[in-house]
């Protein structure tokens, strides 16, 4: 490359702005990721110390690393999408070099600091997710409406590198059923985007599952899908290593109320689902239900 190249490359990377990285990164879903990873940790060791915040700082490098390659890799489909279209690549805000250069940065920063704060194990975690998110998940999109099922193995994983980092056996029981729950959660969750935003999916090419079942049928699959997740996360506290009834009982009572929510919004007096309340009540759920798992095991003698 000659000096000319250099200095004009050096130029647009300075021209990068904050807001365009904390745009790329997707920072909510990543610190939501983060967030997963810390439920791990703090599940094992049950105190909150500084190494939890190499958790955090790791996972959080990881994630925004993935959201940015991922953008990298879509901005063409995204450009196209009502729901995309301003992201940072699509318009301008940065180019899809440099969006690369960010991306890669934040991935390295983020084996950096797991393999640096806890070893190999946590940090190696970090990078299948990435090439499983990137690599498959990111393809199989274009190819099958179903791409979400092996997708979700990516929502599950930071929860073994808490847990890992932590000090935990990998194939650990209690952390094997909380993945399972976090990878079950994901399907109708995603399955919930479909219903309000198929048709831009499709426009841009993607497979979705619109496109295999009618409305009807899809708000039947998301509604078994939820009995599914609530049945997993009934699960887990039979696995624990301290077990409780009254925490068992409590998890029981949470999710029936989950569950009869989600029923009226599904079978109630309007024919359509209520996305917003839907997607909103999902996601609630999921968060209150990690936040038990966490008061058990910080506050449990």
């Amino acid at each position: 490359m000659s000096f000319f190249n250099k200095l004009m490359t050096l130029n647009s990377f300075k021209q990068i702005t904050l807001k365009s990285v904390i745009s790329l990164i997707k920072y909510k879903v990543s610190i939501a990721v983060s967030f997963t990873a810390l439920t791990g940790y703090l599940i094992y060791t049950g105190h909150f110390d500084y190494h939890a915040l190499f958790v955090l700082i790791g996972v959080f490098f990881f994630a925004s690393g993935a959201s940015g390659l991922n953008q990298v890799q879509e901005y063409k489909y995204d450009a196209i999408m009502n729901r995309t279209k301003n992201r940072p690549i699509p318009t301008g805000q940065i180019s899809v070099e440099n969006a690369f250069i960010v991306s890669s940065f934040f991935i390295k920063a983020g084996f950096s600091t797991l393999f640096l704060a806890f070893g190999i194990v946590p940090a190696l975690l970090g990078l299948f997710n990435i090439f499983w998110y990137n690599g498959i998940y990111t393809y199989l999109k274009r190819i099958t409406s179903f791409a979400v099922v092996p997708g979700s193995l990516v929502g599950a994983i930071p929860a073994f590198i808490g847990w890992t980092a932590a000090g935990g056996f990998l194939l650990d029981k209690t952390i094997v059923f909380i993945a399972f729950f976090l990878f079950i959660w994901q399907i109708p969750h995603f399955w919930l985007l479909m219903l309000k935003y198929g048709a831009e999916y499709e426009l841009a090419g993607f497979k979705t599952i619109n496109q295999a079942v009618n409305p009807l049928n899809l708000k039947n699959i998301i509604f078994s899908w939820i009995l599914a997740t609530s049945f997993s996360s009934i699960l887990i506290p039979l696995f624990l290593v301290n077990l409780s009834w009254p925490f068992f009982v409590l998890v029981f009572s949470v999710n029936i109320v989950f569950i009869l929510l989600f029923a009226k919004l599904s079978f109630g007096n309007n024919s359509e689902l209520n996305f917003r309340k839907s997607f909103v009540s999902i996601n609630v759920y999921m968060m209150l239900f990690m936040l038990l798992l966490i008061a058990f095991h910080l506050y449990s003698v």
